[in-house]
C-alpha cells in the first residue's frame, strides 16, 4: 500500500536525475525566475501574515477577557472552509473597476474615471497574499491556540513576580514555549500556499502552481512539466527540513505534572476594544463578507446560480467524495491497525511514506499520477495488440479512477492521522482479553476497536469528504472530460467573469467546509485547562 500510494511523488523525483539540460536552459531563459521570485515572495508575505493574525488572536482569546472572545474561539476557525480561490473571486467582483466599493467612492466623491482616484489593485502579488492569508491564518491559531492553552499558568505568574508585564510575559515565556506549535501551523499554511493553483491563475501571478499546468496542458510540454513539478517538490521538502532543524536542539516541556490553570487578563475597555477588532477583523474579511456576498447573489439570481447543470455537477462531487473518503478509511485503518499489531521499523517507514503526500501540491500530484498510469495504459494496450490484436486504447488515464488515485495520494495522511489518534486511546489490555477468548486479530479490530472509535472513523471519513469537494488543482488536470465538480465550475464560471453562476456552487463548498471547522472547535475546547 504504501509503495503504491508513495507511486506519483517517487515518478516526480526520478526526474530530479534526468539530463534535461535543455529544457532547464529553456525554462532558464524564459519563466523559471519569475517562478521562484513569485513563489518566494508569496511564501514570505503568507507567512508573515498568518504568523501574525494566528497567533494574536490565539493569544488574546486564551489569554484576555474581553466581550466576545468566547464566541471569537470558534468563529475564527470559519475562515478554514473558504478555499483562497472563492475569495479570489469575490473580492475581484466587489473591488473591481465596476464593483459596488469604487462605483459607490465614484457617487460620493464625483470622480469620473481612474484618473481621478487611485485605488490598489486585487488582482496582483499583494492581493494574492492578503487572500491566502485571510484563509490560511486559523493553521496557526488552531496550534497557537492549543499550545497556549496546554501552558502552565504558573510559568506565566514566575514571569510576572520577576517584574514581566502581560506583554513581556507572553514575548519572553509564552511565544517560545508555543513555538514548535506555531512553526508546524506556518509550515501547513505554507505548504497549501504552494499548493494554490486558482487564486494565482485569477490573479494573474506566475508561480510553480500555474506553470506546470500551463506546460502540461497549454504547451504539452510532459518533460518540462515534470522538471517543474520535481523542484517544486524539492521546496516543499526543504520548507519542512528548515522547520524542523529550526528546533532540533531545543525541548518544550513543563517540570511537573500539575499544570495551573491560566488566569486570563481583564482588558480595560481601550483595550478590549482594539481585541474585540483584532478578532473581528479576520472573521469578517475571510468569511463573513464573501459568504454574505455569495449569498446575496444567490438569493438574486437564483435562475442563474441554480442552473440545470447544478444537480449533475454536485452529484459528481459527491461520488468523489464519498468513494474516496470510504476507501481512504480502509486504508488508514488497514494500515492503522498493522501499525498496532507489528510496531517495527518497516511497518512505520511504511506509513511515513506513504503518509507524505498531503505534504505534496496537488499539481505535483497529478503529474507523478497521469505519466505512471499512461505509461501502464500503452504497455497494456500494446501487450494486448500483440497477444489478441486489440487495442484497449486507454483505460485509466482520463478516468474517475485516475481522479481517486491522486486523492488518496494528497489526503491519506489526513484520515490515517485521524484513524490512528482513535485507535491509540484504546488499552491494549482489550486486545489481549478479545484474544484470550477465541478471537482473530481481525474479529478483534471488527467487534471491539471499530465500535469504540466510531467517532474518529466518522471525523476521518468527513476531513477527507471536505478535502475532496475543495480540491482544485488535481482535478484540472485528471478530471474525465465533461466530468465537471463544483470546484471545476466555480473556477471555471469566475475565469469568465461570471461570478453569479458561480455563487451556488461555492457557497455549497464553503456550507460542507463549515463541518470539520465546528468539530475542531469542539475538540479544542474540551482540551482546555479544568475542563
Amino acid at each position: 500500500m504504501a509503495l503504491l500510494i508513495a507511486t506519483p511523488v517517487l515518478v516526480v523525483l526520478s526526474n530530479l536525475f534526468t539530463d534535461a539540460r535543455d529544457i532547464w536552459q529553456h525554462l532558464a531563459a524564459t519563466v523559471l525566475p519569475d517562478y521562484i521570485t513569485n513563489s518566494l515572495l508569496l511564501m514570505v508575505g503568507v507567512g508573515v501574515g498568518v504568523s501574525v493574525v494566528g497567533t494574536a488572536t490565539a493569544w488574546l482569546v486564551t489569554m484576555c477577557r474581553f466581550w466576545g472572545y468566547r464566541w471569537f474561539e470558534w468563529l475564527l476557525l470559519l475562515p478554514l472552509a473558504s478555499p483562497a480561490y472563492l475569495l479570489a473571486y469575490v473580492y475581484t467582483e466587489f473591488l473591481d473597476y465596476y464593483g459596488p466599493v469604487q462605483s459607490t467612492l465614484r457617487s460620493w466623491f464625483g470622480w469620473s474615471s481612474v484618473n481621478d482616484y487611485w485605488f490598489p489593485d486585487v488582482r496582483s502579488l499583494g492581493g494574492a497574499v492578503v487572500m491566502m492569508t485571510l484563509v490560511l491564518y486559523p493553521y496557526v491559531y488552531l496550534l497557537a491556540r492549543v499550545a497556549f492553552i496546554e501552558q502552565c499558568g504558573c510559568t506565566l505568574e514566575a514571569s510576572r513576580s520577576l517584574g514581566c508585564n502581560p506583554w513581556r510575559s507572553f514575548g519572553r515565556v509564552a511565544l517560545p514555549l508555543a513555538r514548535p506549535s506555531i512553526m508546524a501551523g506556518l509550515a501547513l499554511a505554507l505548504m497549501e500556499t504552494l499548493n494554490d493553483f486558482g487564486t494565482v491563475q485569477f490573479f494573474g501571478v506566475p508561480t510553480f502552481t500555474t506553470g506546470i499546468y500551463r506546460t502540461w496542458l497549454g504547451m504539452g510540454e510532459r518533460p518540462a512539466a515534470t522538471q517543474l513539478a520535481a523542484v517544486l517538490l524539492l521546496f516543499i521538502f526543504i520548507l519542512i527540513a528548515l522547520e524542523r532543524r529550526s528546533r532540533s536542539q531545543v525541548r518544550y516541556y513543563q517540570e511537573t505534572a500539575y499544570t495551573k490553570p491560566i488566569q486570563r487578563y481583564s482588558l480595560p475597555l481601550g483595550r478590549a476594544i482594539l481585541a474585540f477588532l483584532a478578532c473581528a477583523f479576520p472573521v469578517v474579511l475571510g468569511f463573513l463578507l464573501p459568504c454574505g456576498l455569495l449569498l446575496q447573489m444567490t438569493l438574486a439570481h437564483p435562475e442563474k446560480a441554480f442552473g440545470r447543470s447544478f444537480g449533475e455537477i454536485a452529484t459528481h462531487s459527491l461520488i468523489l467524495a464519498v468513494l474516496t473518503a470510504a476507501i481512504a478509511l480502509l486504508i488508514a485503518l488497514i494500515m492503522a491497525y498493522g501499525q498496532r499489531l507489528r510496531g517495527n521499523w518497516l511497518m512505520n517507514s511504511s506509513i511515513r511514506i506513504a503518509a507524505m503526500g498531503y505534504a505534496v501540491p496537488g499539481s505535483v500530484i497529478a503529474v507523478g499520477v497521469l505519466i505512471p498510469i499512461g505509461n501502464l495504459d500503452n504497455a497494456l494496450d500494446q501487450w494486448m495488440q500483440t497477444t489478441f490484436g486489440i487495442s484497449t486504447g486507454l483505460l485509466l488515464s482520463g478516468t474517475i479512477i485516475a481522479l481517486i488515485f491522486a486523492y488518496l495520494v494528497r489526503f491519506l495522511a489526513v484520515s490515517f492521522n485521524t484513524v490512528e489518534s482513535s485507535l491509540s486511546k484504546i488499552q491494549p489490555t482489550l486486545d489481549d482479553a478479545s484474544r484470550s477468548l477465541g478471537h482473530s486479530p481481525i474479529s478483534t479490530l471488527i467487534k471491539i476497536h471499530t465500535p469504540l472509535m466510531t467517532g474518529g472513523l466518522l471525523t476521518a471519513i468527513m476531513l477527507v469528504f471536505v478535502d475532496v469537494m475543495k480540491e482544485l488543482p488535481a482535478t484540472l488536470v485528471i478530471r474525465p472530460f465533461n466530468f465537471d465538480t463544483l470546484a471545476i465550475q466555480v473556477y471555471q464560471y469566475a475565469s469568465d467573469e461570471r461570478l453569479i453562476e458561480a455563487a451556488a456552487p461555492a457557497l455549497a463548498i464553503i456550507l460542507v467546509g463549515i463541518l470539520p471547522v465546528i468539530i475542531l472547535s469542539l475538540k479544542i475546547a474540551q482540551t482546555r485547562q479544568g475542563s
